[in-house]
């Protein structure tokens, strides 16, 4: 199935402020500044893979080669729209840093 170019761009807009917003929110109840960009993988193999959660601890052989098979069949558009979601991730950590630096206490 192919995705049209203003389908792509809205999906990659809307993953860059979706991780941004969580990310930016995460980052001032948590304090920490990096953690959506570091969780934000964890939520892209639950996006990407159909395997159950406790599969890949009762088999992870099969579980970990189901996601690999996965990961390598992704279409360059589900990649764009994933590494824009990762990009507003990091983004919300620069922000909060940037924000910090100047003197903003958040919460």
């Amino acid at each position: 199935m192919e995705m049209s170019l203003p389908v792509l761009i809205i999906s990659m807009l809307l993953f860059f402020v979706l991780f941004f917003g969580i990310g930016f929110l995460l980052n001032m109840l948590l304090r920490m500044s990096w953690i959506m960009a570091i969780l934000s993988p964890i939520v892209f193999i639950f996006i990407i893979d159909d395997v159950k959660f406790i599969q890949y601890f009762t088999d992870p052989v099969t579980s970990f080669g189901a996601l690999k098979e996965r990961i390598l069949s992704l279409a360059p558009a589900d990649i764009m729209i994933l590494s824009s979601g990762l990009f507003g991730a990091i983004c919300a950590g620069i922000a909060i840093r940037a924000l910090r630096a100047k003197g903003y206490q958040m919460f």
